[in-house]
């Protein structure tokens, strides 16, 4: 049984499944220019069901969001080791943006990166993804670093970051 996270309007936030795999993909390949291989979805899912989310609207996927759990340098502090979440990739279809759908994803995907009591979550975005950088900028994430180059067409990144207090 799949148990609804959040809702918002006829929108279901909730924990991704195997069955999921294939329209998540499919998401990924009309509104993203990076894809990643099937193994590297089934992966994660199974690493971190806990922050791999979908978006429903009537049964049918139109968003995601996937995390993975690393350990590596803060993005806050000068020097230590910790564990850290990464938005891998998120996405909602252009007909069901600006109604909240993303906004929900990231802020459900925190609570599951913090069950595994990570430190901080970090992720990349376009430079030109204004509305995106918004988003983020509100739920509480910073700007850290411009990547330069980040992505296969050349464009700059700016890796954003959210720290956890317990």
């Amino acid at each position: 049984m799949q148990v609804a996270l959040r809702e918002i309007g006829n929108c279901v936030i909730r924990r991704c499944d195997l069955s999921d795999l294939i329209p998540a993909m499919e998401i990924n390949l009309k509104t993203l220019p990076e894809h990643y291989s099937d193994y590297f979805y089934e992966s994660l899912l199974a690493e971190l069901p806990e922050a791999f989310l979908v978006a429903e609207i009537d049964k049918k996927l139109v968003g995601y969001i996937m995390c993975k759990i690393e350990y590596g340098f803060s993005n806050f502090k000068k020097l230590g080791f910790v564990k850290k979440g990464h938005v891998v990739s998120i996405a909602v279809l252009p007909e069901h943006r600006k109604k909240g759908i993303g906004e929900g994803l990231v802020q459900e995907a925190i609570a599951g990166v913090k069950l595994k009591k990570s430190d901080e979550l970090y992720l990349e975005v376009r430079c030109s993804n204004n509305e995106a950088v918004r988003l983020y900028e509100k739920i509480g994430f910073v700007t850290k670093q411009r990547l330069k180059a980040y992505y296969r067409d050349g464009e700059d990144a700016y890796l954003m970051a959210i720290e956890f207090a317990y």
